[in-house]
């Protein structure tokens, strides 16, 4: 009885033109937020003319029990109603999508059903795995898989984003965090920025001390520079595939068997670089390999303490008296 007496006298203002904002606004409710919160902020920023007229109305319906969070795109001509019942859709506009740094393509296109994206997993990983000239950007023509490219952090995406724009957002990403400077110690190095990004994409799964990847890009880098074979195991995880008794893309711990599949990304078993990155490397592992450390280390193990450093060594000697006992 009290809130339809409120908005007996009210109504007015729910039903007029209310937003200030003379262009297409995306208003964010956060997860928890109570519509007293919700509604001084829409207030806030010139959306409705009432905060307490529109609370009233959002408990009147019922509404308060279904607010949504999310990104909501409210239109200059939406009236107070029309913003309440836009808030309740579970639905939203935008959709927060996040990549882990050294994810693989199939790990990106795995989350995609959950993500409230319109977008085909299949489709997705047949773009990925062969790119066409047509869409893709001047900087990356020429390239064969975009492993490696799909650059790790949170994008706001609009919900109704096609595939080709959705992996053309994530190209756009790693291009704009590549500067010149990055390019031309790739070449420094004697490296394509192919080249580079794949020895970046081994970092990134080798490491798990952050402040280990410039010295764990160096060992990488003296064996690239000798022709010595680089023995990753990272490279035998992402040739061997998914491990359904794990349940992951990253075999742990690898069998001997393992160590003999028959793969152009073993490295065990193949001389040089793999045909293409096997993750997709954060910016850290980027730069590591443009700020490689200068050493003698052709190897590295890890630590038995379990800290995730590792030990690093000049020899193969070194290298086997750094073994666990």
């Amino acid at each position: 009885f009290v809130y339809t007496t409120k908005l007996y006298f009210s109504e007015e203002i729910l039903l007029v033109d209310q937003n200030n904002q003379n262009e297409d606004y995306y208003f964010e409710i956060l997860p928890g937020e109570t519509v007293g919160q919700i509604s001084f902020r829409l207030k806030m920023n010139e959306l409705i003319q009432d905060s307490e007229t529109f609370n009233d109305f959002l408990i009147y319906k019922g509404y308060d029990r279904k607010v949504q969070s999310g990104y909501f795109l409210i239109k200059p001509e939406m009236n107070g109603i029309e913003i309440a019942e836009k808030i309740i859709n579970p639905i939203p506009d935008k959709v927060r999508f996040i990549i882990l740094p050294g994810w693989r393509m199939e790990e990106i296109g795995g989350i995609l059903p959950d993500s409230g994206l319109d977008i085909n997993p299949e489709e997705f990983l047949r773009l990925v795995r062969n790119p066409s000239s047509e869409w893709l950007p001047t900087e990356l023509q020429g390239v064969t898989s975009l492993e490696g490219y799909l650059f790790p952090g949170e994008y706001l995406v609009d919900r109704n984003l096609t595939t080709i724009d959705f992996i053309q957002l994530l190209l756009n990403a790693f291009l704009e965090n590549l500067s010149d400077e990055y390019l031309n110690a790739f070449k420094e190095k004697g490296l394509t920025l192919n080249q580079a990004i794949i020895i970046a994409s081994m970092v990134e799964r080798e490491a798990v001390i952050l402040e280990e990847m410039p010295m764990i890009a160096s060992v990488f880098l003296n064996r690239y520079l000798i022709g010595m074979k680089f023995d990753s195991d990272p490279t035998v995880q992402y040739a061997v595939g998914y491990n359904i008794n794990q349940a992951t893309w990253w075999t742990n711990p690898l069998s001997l068997n393992d160590l003999q599949f028959d793969s152009p990304f073993n490295t065990y078993l193949y001389n040089g670089l793999p045909p293409h990155a096997i993750c997709n490397p954060s910016l850290n592992a980027i730069k590591a390999v443009v700020f490689a450390l200068e050493t003698p280390y052709y190897y590295f193990r890890a630590k038995c303490d379990g800290s995730g450093y590792h030990n690093f060594a000049e020899t193969y000697e070194e290298h086997l008296a750094n073994g666990c006992p």
